[in-house]
């Protein structure tokens, strides 16, 4: 029997919806959405078009406006498809988002938070310090945790769970 979002929410008034938007390569039902899934959390995990930006902006909108979660995670590509989405004051968080790559977006809204790694291979921790700054967050809405880019330690896992309570807070 298919529900309504609505018929979906009021059947779990205390869970937490997340729309999660995975990276380049990735693929719906990865280690992070599983594990969100594990805490609790209600996951939304489309499948986006890896050679086509435009088109996976439209797939996480039309997946958000059908949806609409209490918070958007963005992985890496995923968290610029998140970036060139309108949000309408949902929040966001980032994990290594690739903003530089994709997309036209160049900032974010206050509420966002944003998980990078130190040692991050392949998006420079740079990027969002910068992408913190431009959009005038505060100190504590960088989280500077994991070991590598894919960002599927415990650690990391742990605080995008604390990242995403507090974002819906």
């Amino acid at each position: 029997m298919s529900t309504s979002p609505t018929a979906t929410r009021d059947a779990n008034p205390g869970r937490i919806r997340v729309l999660y938007l995975h990276g380049f390569g990735a693929r719906p039902g990865g280690l992070k959405p599983q594990y969100l899934a594990s805490q609790g959390f209600e996951v939304d995990n489309p499948p986006l078009a890896d050679n086509d930006f435009a088109h996976s902006v439209e797939i996480a909108q039309g997946a958000f406006d059908e949806k609409r979660p209490d918070v958007v995670v963005g992985s890496s590509r995923g968290g610029a498809v998140a970036m060139n989405c309108h949000l309408r004051g949902t929040p966001l968080v980032l994990i290594a988002p690739a903003w530089r790559r994709w997309g036209t977006a160049t900032s974010v809204p206050p509420a966002t938070i944003i998980l990078h790694s130190a040692a991050d291979e392949l998006i420079p921790l740079e990027d969002s310090r910068q992408l913190a700054a431009t959009s005038g967050l505060d100190a504590v809405a960088l989280v500077v945790v994991g070991d590598e880019h894919r960002m599927n330690d415990a650690s990391t896992l742990a605080a995008l769970v604390d990242a995403i309570r507090r974002a819906v807070r």
